[in-house]
């Protein structure tokens, strides 16, 4: 098999898309799409989030140390692209998609209730990289939706329907 020698980049897919929801200290609620996102670890439970520090949801979530990871599927896959085109400063988002926010358990922003899995998140630590500062949250409480499980509670991986990216070259 030929292979050619390319600049370092990321080369790691698919990688899942999700949605993050937020809030600013007095509630306004805000959702994000963000494609550079993972498991940083099993035991705890920690979830990394990769986010420009110039955007709108940054700030929320440093200054309040919650968010959710909320997985979207395909059938929202509109939604998910608006909430990564507009900033929250200007757009409510959740007005402008429809996207349903619901109470969270543990954190203050909310669930979004049209992804299947939500992943309530307080930041534990925070690293400045490159373009992206990497907010790493431990998961203290985790939604799915009955309908993803069997009559067992197992999750079966074929009726989650995710969005994933293919980030291996813009070229």
């Amino acid at each position: 098999m030929a292979k050619r020698i390319k600049e370092p980049r990321i080369a790691l897919y698919p990688a899942p898309v999700v949605l993050v929801s937020c809030a600013d200290v007095q509630g306004k609620l805000n959702i994000i799409t963000v494609i550079c996102a993972g498991i940083a670890c099993v035991k705890p439970p920690i979830i990394s989030i990769g986010v420009h520090p110039w955007v709108y949801s940054h700030s929320l979530i440093e200054s309040t140390g919650e968010f959710v990871v909320n997985i979207p599927t395909v059938d929202i896959l509109a939604k998910v692209d608006y909430c990564g085109s507009v900033s929250g400063r200007e757009v409510d988002k959740f007005k402008e998609t429809g996207l349903t926010p619901v109470p969270a358990s543990q954190v203050k922003p909310p669930l979004i209730e049209e992804c299947p899995v939500n992943l309530e998140c307080v930041v534990r630590q925070i690293l400045q990289l490159g373009i992206h500062h990497l907010f790493l949250g431990e998961v203290v409480a985790t939604h799915l939706d009955e309908t993803l499980m069997d009559a067992n509670g197992k999750v079966q991986g074929e009726k989650c329907n995710p969005l994933v990216y293919l980030y291996l070259s813009r070229e």
